[in-house]
């Protein structure tokens, strides 16, 4: 049988809080159901902090907790549900590539803003209409 860790060292791997892993359990997040041992203490194995790092991958990806949680179901239910994994995940692709378009323009408009304060500072003659856009805001 494969090591038995405890919430404190699954805590440890994962870097969520035991807070956090009381919660991911309450919330029925895991694939398998968390076993105890004779003490009652929760007892993880490899495989659920592999499946924690899944878990928590897709939340930093902005994936709802219902839609982790409706993953976390087809995935118990076993196979022959690959159509419903895949619309999920496709949603939650969609989302990640359009937040990456966004986050693209953001990077964009700072490096802009960033190379204005740059040649302001070197005392370079910049642009009225970008000086107007610079003075709108008054802050450094």
């Amino acid at each position: 049988m494969s090591e038995q860790l405890s919430i404190g060292q699954v805590a440890e791997r994962t870097g969520l809080s035991v807070h956090a892993l009381r919660f991911y359990e309450r919330e029925g997040l895991f694939a398998n159901p968390v076993r105890r041992d004779a003490g009652g203490r929760r007892v993880f194995s490899e495989d659920d902090v592999d499946w924690l790092t899944l878990c928590t991958l897709l939340r930093a990806s902005g994936m709802p907790l219902p839609a982790v949680r409706r993953y976390t179901e087809l995935v118990r239910e076993g196979d022959g549900n690959w159509r419903q994994r895949i619309e999920l995940l496709r949603a939650q692709e969609q989302r990640v590539l359009t937040q990456m378009q966004q986050l693209e323009k953001s990077l964009d408009l700072i490096r802009f803003k960033l190379g204005v304060y740059a040649d302001l500072m070197n005392g370079e003659t910049v642009d009225n209409d970008v000086m107007a856009d610079v003075s709108v805001n008054k802050q450094p």
